[in-house]
């Protein structure tokens, strides 16, 4: 029921806004990267490295599971896909069905009946910030969030002997792979919070154990995943460490009592200003009038058991609240997810195990005052919009009447299936209401469309745009994105775009071009591109082995009333004039010729080899002299002469430098790159491997001991060990 539940929201959604899961980041980001890493895959390339990328092109950084096999798949299958609206529809509905079967396991595991566990399940998916943010837009939340709470569900039940530990093991590892910070964190978190409620419930230490090996088994095997971002943070935007506060996306705890009104528009700081227009806090309609249907005596005897799922609950409404910013961990309503889930099983666990419908006014009068809470605070929020929330407010006192009267007279089974059911009018009403992500591109859906209307750009090109000048009537295929590559688009092409999408970024490069996240730059682009190094006498642009350069004629509109800088020319595309201008080498590529040597001082240099990963030349130097290489300083690579290491330095900042010594003839070097720390993470993994194995040779083994009962031994003795077995 879980998964037809979460298919049939969808379904619901898709109705309201058929691009809903094809916007902002997926567009930009996640779609186009699937598609680039699924074809270097494809053609025998492991894509930890693609050089010429130089601002998005270190994928042992990037948001891109290389390490994580069910992500891998998704990169491997995205070429074979024309429309990447569809596809990425499809992708999301996979992993928000893995997810919302997540939620349920965790219900299950802590003593909810299949019904309730199918409701929070499909609530999930349908819950504001998850439906709005990270399954519209924010693929890597989304899938690591799917597999972070399949490992909540698997770690209860391993702590609890009903499980083995390889489940929790996977599902954690995979958390873990998805190359994004914050499930990392909430991984922690969740372990943290498992552990506590375990001994709370049991006070007996061997859970504890067997739960701590079992996720430090997960997070040395996750090594190999992480130690490259970690190594490699002080060169890029997220080496800052520091924590600081700041309002936005700091989420006040008063906004949980928003969590049931399907109408609300909550008030904190985001892109629309102080109150956001979607439902962002939301969670689900029945969550907060439900508490009024709970036996809170009987919760109080049982407390223990389920201490888990509040602890974790704690920690994560204390993160909503701020710091702002934790290292590389900012804007701190991206947990309401996690919120969300923890909240779904607490009251589902509590409604099936203690939930009363018997007629009764005290309850009753409970739940219209906790619907007249909702009323209230999501009016002091907007009281523009009084009306629209006392609409909704009926609506949630009259679902809930309904709820109640079902499970008095037909079941609690009947009440869940209203309850799921009630979910689907309101998430197509949400959804159609919006406003669209505050980042939208709108780009097209289909890649034969995006490179039949393109220049057919050969060679590597530096693009000097601004996508903050696009105006909305300018996001078409005939309009811009006909000329313009904006953020990864040019992945989508095939084509060899030094631009591009990413959230890590090296941070000398980007202020040597002045360019962002999104592949924009500064209006002073175009005189740092052309600006001469002192140190070799060559241009950016030059040592970058870059064969064109595309103008935003928007941000450069007077470019041609110029003389092409020397060894340059203007070239006309015909058909794209409205939106770029275009320089090429008057000499053709020389991306193609010799390798990655960009400047030499006293040296001969041949190159020899050259792929992603390793560069090789043939040097002679008589007096010694000086190697410049266009490539990017990524922490990670090594130099050897003739198979002996040596020191290597950067210019700019950015582009590797390798001084030959006297006397080098026809000397061997090689320029390798690695992931960083790829060493520890290999043994980690190994490691982390060999130690679940054990760990779970070790759960057989007592599985076996506590059912391998001898024959003289009381039945009532047995029975007590077997249910020992399936509870610890």
């Amino acid at each position: 029921m879980t998964a037809f539940g979460v298919i049939a929201g969808y379904a619901a959604v898709l109705l309201a806004d058929a691009r809903h899961y094809y916007t902002d980041d997926t567009e930009a980001q996640y779609a186009p990267m699937w598609v680039h890493l699924g074809n270097e895959m494809r053609e025998g390339r492991f894509p930890a490295l693609v050089p010429w990328e130089w601002m998005a092109g270190n994928y042992s950084l990037e948001e891109a599971g290389l390490y994580n096999p069910p992500q891998l798949l998704v990169h491997f299958l995205a070429p074979s896909v024309d429309n990447l609206a569809v596809y990425a529809t499809l992708v999301k509905l996979v992993f928000s069905i893995i997810a919302g079967l997540g939620v349920y396991r965790t219900c299950l595991a802590y003593g909810a009946r299949a019904p309730w566990s199918a409701v929070a399940g499909v609530a999930f998916p349908l819950s504001g910030w998850f439906l709005f943010f990270d399954q519209a837009s924010w693929m890597t939340s989304h899938t690591a969030t799917a597999w972070l709470v399949n490992a909540w569900a698997s770690a209860v039940l391993y702590g609890r002997g009903r499980g083995g530990p390889i489940p929790l093991f996977v599902f954690l590892y995979l958390t873990l792979t998805v190359q994004y910070a914050f499930p990392a964190v909430l991984a922690g978190l969740m372990i943290a919070a498992v552990l506590a409620g375990e001994y709370v419930h049991r006070r007996e230490w061997a859970p504890i154990r067997r739960l701590i090996l079992a996720s430090g088994c997960a997070a040395l095997a996750a090594l190999i995943a992480n130690l490259p971002g970690l190594l490699s943070s002080q060169v890029t935007w997220r080496g800052n460490a520091k924590i600081h506060n700041d309002p936005f996306l700091t989420v006040p705890w008063s906004e949980s009592l928003n969590a049931s009104l399907p109408s609300t528009t909550p008030a904190f700081t985001a892109w629309w200003g102080y109150v956001q227009p979607l439902p962002m806090v939301y969670i689900a309609w029945f969550l907060i009038p439900a508490l009024a249907f709970i036996d809170w005596r009987a919760v109080a005897r049982s407390a223990g058991e389920i201490s888990g799922i509040a602890f974790f609950a704690a920690a994560v409404l204390m993160w909503t609240a701020g710091p702002g910013a934790i290292g590389p961990l900012r804007w701190p309503a991206r947990v309401l997810p996690m919120l969300a889930v923890t909240l779904l099983v607490l009251v589902c666990v509590l409604l099936s195990r203690h939930g009363v419908f018997s007629s009764s006014r005290r309850r009753a009068v409970a739940a219209a005052a906790l619907i007249g809470v909702l009323f209230i605070r999501s009016v002091s929020a907007a009281p523009e919009l009084v009306l629209r929330h006392l609409v909704a407010a009926l609506t949630v006192a009259a679902l809930g009447a309904a709820a109640v009267w079902l499970a008095r007279h037909k079941g609690a089974a009947t009440a869940c299936v209203l309850a799921i059911v009630a979910m689907l009018p309101i998430a197509f009403g949400q959804v159609e209401a919006s406003p669209s992500t505050p980042l939208s591109y709108n780009f097209p859906e289909r890649r034969s469309t995006m490179t039949a209307a393109f220049p057919d750009f050969d060679g590597r090109t530096l693009q000097l745009a601004d996508r903050a000048l696009l105006a909305p009537q300018d996001r078409s295929i005939t309009d811009a994105y006909g000329s313009l590559a904006i953020g990864n688009y040019a992945k989508n092409l095939g084509l060899e775009y030094v631009n591009g999408y990413t959230p890590i970024g090296h941070a000398a490069f980007a202020g040597l071009l002045c360019m962002a996240w999104d592949g924009s730059t500064c209006a002073d682009g175009f005189r740092r591109a052309f600006a001469t190094e002192q140190s070799t006498g060559r241009t950016i642009v030059d040592l970058m082995k870059i064969d064109r350069v595309v103008l935003h004629r928007a941000q450069y509109p007077n470019a041609r009333d110029n003389a092409a800088p020397e060894g340059w020319q203007w070239v006309d595309y015909p058909g794209h004039e409205r939106y770029i201008v275009v320089l090429e080498r008057v000499d053709g590529l020389i991306s193609t010729r010799n390798g990655i040597i960009a400047d030499t001082a006293g040296v001969h240099a041949t190159a020899t080899r050259h792929n992603s990963f390793t560069s090789n030349a043939r040097v002679t130097s008589i007096e010694g002299g000086r190697v410049v290489l266009s490539r990017l300083g990524w922490p990670g690579h090594r130099v050897t002469l003739n198979g002996e290491e040596i020191p290597y330095t950067t210019v700019a900042g950015t582009f590797i430098a390798v001084n030959i010594p006297a006397g080098t003839d026809n000397a061997e070097l090689v320029l390798a790159w690695r992931p960083p720390g790829w060493e520890l993470g290999i043994a980690g993994a190994s490691g982390g491997l060999a130690g679940i194995g054990l760990l779970h040779w070790a759960f057989h083994r007592q599985r076996r001991r506590d059912l391998e009962v001898p024959a003289d031994e009381p039945a009532s003795s047995a029975r007590a060990l077997v249910g020992t077995s399936s509870t610890t």
